[in-house]
């Protein structure tokens, strides 16, 4: 079996404004939303896509999203449940580089880092409205990349889907473990059940049109895959998902 078990990492809670959930549509007002990184055990290695976001970071530089995070939703935190080490994950996948996805990748010092080469020069070289997102440049210290484009297999039953929109270099993930239907991780191409059901982008965004074409990507794989859909900040999606140590098999 390749791909051995799928845990979702719980790494606390963010507030962002409703319009910016639902671009120019809202309604306005808080939203608290969920942040998680998805750790894949594969017979090649220990995958974890995404790191959430680092507590200091935001408490300095963006205080108005109002984390909440425990010492046990860090990643060391959260690798303890499951028994691993954060120098256990053989690779970390980002899906971009904005703050609240790469956070922890500093605690993983044995990993490759595997992302699209134009993110990487993106996040290194923002345009100025795009700046804040990727505020946390941490992920960038001592990494050793494998710069990869377009769709790719990453491992047997993990395939990275090119779906730009969000960011320029954005990567959603479909894994496929032997005992159940393939999950599809959107990343932040899509927020919510609801976004897509409306389809309607998220306000952070470096080309709305082709956010929407991405969304429109991520409909078209999980109809051909069967594929069930897990949102990146959806907090009523959230509540059904199963949290580490319990995991998908």
């Amino acid at each position: 079996m390749p791909v051995q078990a799928v845990c979702l990492l719980d790494g606390g809670t963010l507030v962002i404004d409703g319009f910016h959930v639902f671009w120019n549509v809202g309604p306005a007002g808080e939203v608290r939303f969920p942040c998680y990184s998805v750790l894949v055990q594969h017979s090649e290695g220990t995958v974890l896509y995404d790191t959430g976001y680092d507590l200091e970071h935001v408490n300095k530089v963006l205080p108005f999203e109002k984390p909440q995070q425990t010492d046990e939703q860090t990643i060391p935190g959260q690798l303890s449940l499951l028994s691993l080490s954060p120098t256990d994950v053989t690779h970390v996948v980002n899906s971009h580089y904005h703050f609240d996805h790469c956070g922890g990748n500093h605690f993983c010092t044995n990993a490759v880092t595997v992302c699209h080469a134009a993110e990487l020069e993106a996040s290194r070289n923002p345009q100025p409205f795009e700046k804040l997102g990727y505020s946390d440049a941490s992920y960038d210290l001592d990494a050793r990349y494998e710069l990869v484009k377009g769709d790719c297999e990453l491992m047997s039953g993990i395939e990275l889907i090119e779906t730009p929109g969000h960011t320029t270099g954005h990567y959603s993930m479909l894994v496929s473990p032997p005992g159940r239907a393939p999950m599809l991780f959107t990343g932040d191409a899509c927020y919510t059940r609801e976004n897509l059901d409306r389809n309607i982008a998220s306000s952070f965004h470096v080309d709305p049109v082709a956010a929407l074409e991405s969304m429109e990507r991520l409909r078209q794989v999980a109809r051909e895959r069967e594929a069930d859909i897990f949102f990146s900040h959806d907090a009523a999606s959230y509540a059904g998902y199963q949290l580490a140590p319990v995991p998908y098999r």
